[in-house]
């Protein structure tokens, strides 16, 4: 197991350095996202990104998508997006699928676009995941059953997560703190040795 965060605009301007020299391991960074309606690169990715290898953090990152995302073809669009985001650059950590914005009243279609989201991105050489809380997301917004094929990042705070039994990756807190920033943040604890698959298996970039 190791521990890592993970980080967008809302934690401020990060000190990449004083992360490093703490030890940390990992970050998972945003992407970009499409929850307001239009998609959109974040503030902070590039600057991140950059930062992060510099100092010689291992990253994976993540997308946000919108509540528009409930089709095959908005799955599609969103993910052709993210690749475009994301071009050029690798990742030792997977590349997710940020799940929590779609509405529980379109179970189906969420998972549908799910889908076609992650195949899509496999489709271009990357490990993709999908993250979700372990009940208001995987359970009451996902048909999980249908999603055996792709790896989960999983945020339960308080315990282990209950509903979701097979995962890469767990979000115990959002109530984390490090040196280097300011605030708060979202603590995670990775079960698997993401950098060995992906470079041995071509991935993200690699």
């Amino acid at each position: 197991m190791v521990l890592g965060i993970d980080v967008s605009h809302f934690n401020g301007n990060i000190d990449w350095q004083a992360l490093a020299q703490a030890g940390l391991i990992f970050a998972i960074i945003k992407a970009g996202g499409s929850e307001g309606g239009k998609r959109y690169k974040e503030s902070t990715f590039e600057k991140n990104y950059a930062l992060a290898h510099e100092n010689g953090i291992q990253l994976g990152c993540y997308f946000v998508n919108g509540k528009q995302c409930c089709t095959v073809s908005e799955g599609i669009a969103d993910a052709e997006f993210f690749k475009t985001l994301i071009a050029g650059k690798h990742f030792e950590y997977p590349v997710y699928l940020d799940l929590e914005v779609p509405t529980r009243f379109t179970k189906k279609g969420n998972t549908d676009a799910a889908i076609a989201f992650c195949q899509t991105m496999e489709k271009a050489g990357k490990y993709v995941g999908i993250y979700a809380s372990d009940i208001s997301g995987f359970k009451d917004r996902l048909q999980i059953e249908r999603l055996t094929a792709f790896d989960k990042w999983v945020a339960r705070y308080g315990s282990a997560p209950q509903y979701v039994t097979s995962y890469g990756m767990w979000q115990w807190t959002s109530s984390g703190t490090v040196v280097g920033i300011k605030g708060k943040v979202d603590m995670n604890a990775a079960f698997k040795d993401y950098p060995s698959i992906m470079k041995a298996k071509h991935l993200n970039g690699f």
